[in-house]
């Protein structure tokens, strides 16, 4: 198990010193992802995504930002600032929160590799490396048949050749033979990235379980907001699932800021008792299909409308911005650890003019309960 992040010392504060365990930041999951048009044979657009999450424990109670560390303090007083509303009902019996801190790199580039020239009428080629932290806040009204979870995040990361994203390609493409991609000098410039996500999603209640039981179906819908320079949008979307033992969470989403959905667990899958309850309830092994559909308004792309602060390639973005994806999860206890994988297929309508036809790509996420 990890450590947790941090601890009162005995020369805090007395609001400090009274901190309680439940209250530190301490991992228990961590997540891998990768994301690349070679699963279905293509090599153009979105070529390539890759991200390292890890989730904490939950956090019972109100929100004591003494009790955390300085990195997650300074997060929680920007959401705070920017949303004071976001945990103005943190201490219901039936809330819980936990953070995520997520690594990950995006690579784009156009559909020819061969030219070196600058394609005028093709997607530029960009990358962007970047870091982010989010809180989730998992929420059941009483005499309510729908939970919420909503999240904050805030991303920071750079866009250009700092992103390494040539390097990173160059490096994937010599280890399974294809051919490099020879126009990287065109790519974006460097510049900073930042961005802020407020998401929502719902669901039908089910319980304080890791799993629902049996045979069943459910659906989870969501709305989000994105504002900065990596990506300025509005969406809605919805999610259907049906399988055996389905697992107690917001489901299956492709790599996007804010779509983490690592939530704060009625019952973690690597089994125990609810965190917040003590209720016992095993985990159970299962597996599910999914489909996921997505619409979405974009005002802001950094790989599709280049620089925000310097001279730059750039397309002409489409606003309208469609996505579907299709996949398979399975959960269960391996060596008595709590296991996910899942694993879709991601299809997504134009999003410049100049785009000859939709786009397609693949995805695959293993997650770990320790």
């Amino acid at each position: 198990m990890l450590p947790a992040l941090a601890q009162s010392t005995p020369d805090s504060t007395s609001g400090a010193a009274a901190c309680e365990a439940a209250q530190a930041i301490e991992f228990r999951g961590l997540t891998v992802r990768l994301e690349n048009d070679l699963f279905v044979d293509t090599d153009r657009n979105y070529t390539n995504g890759a991200a390292l999450t890890a989730v904490s424990r939950d956090i019972a109670g109100s929100l004591r930002t003494e009790c955390l560390p300085a990195p997650v303090r300074l997060h929680a007083e920007l959401i705070k600032w920017l949303n004071p509303g976001f945990w103005s009902d943190a201490g219901g019996p039936a809330h819980s929160q936990n953070v995520v801190v997520k690594f990950g790199q995006s690579i784009y580039t156009p559909n020819d590799p061969l030219r070196t020239d600058l394609i005028a009428d093709d997607r530029p080629y960009a990358g962007l490396l970047y870091v982010g932290m989010s809180w989730n806040r998992r929420t059941h009204a009483a005499h309510s048949d729908t939970e919420m979870l909503d999240t904050r995040e805030i991303t920071l990361g750079v866009i250009g050749p700092w992103s390494l994203a040539r390097q990173a390609q160059n490096l994937i493409h010599d280890a399974v033979g294809s051919e490099r991609f020879l126009g990287w000098d065109h790519q974006l410039k460097n510049e900073p990235a930042l961005q802020g996500v407020m998401d929502r999603k719902f669901r039908g209640y089910r319980g304080d379980g890791a799993t629902t039981p049996g045979f069943s179906a459910d659906s989870i819908r969501s709305i989000g907001l994105r504002l900065g320079n990596i990506e300025t949008s509005v969406s809605a979307g919805i999610e259907g699932r049906i399988g055996w033992n389905l697992p107690n969470d917001f489901g299956t989403y492709p790599i996007r800021p804010g779509a983490e959905n690592r939530s704060p667990s009625s019952a973690s899958l690597r089994g125990g008792s609810n965190e917040a309850t003590g209720i016992a309830s095993g985990p159970r092994a299962g597996v599910h299909l999914f489909g996921m559909l997505e619409a979405k308004f974009v005002a802001h792309d950094f790989s599709l409308d280049g620089n925000l602060f310097r001279s730059s390639h750039q397309v002409t973005r489409r606003p309208w911005v469609a996505q579907a994806a299709v996949g398979l999860s399975a959960q269960g206890l391996v060596a008595g650890h709590g296991v996910k994988l899942a694993v879709m297929r991601v299809y997504r309508s134009p999003e410049f003019r100049e785009q000859p036809s939709n786009h397609a790509y693949g995805s695959v996420a293993l997650s770990l309960e320790y």
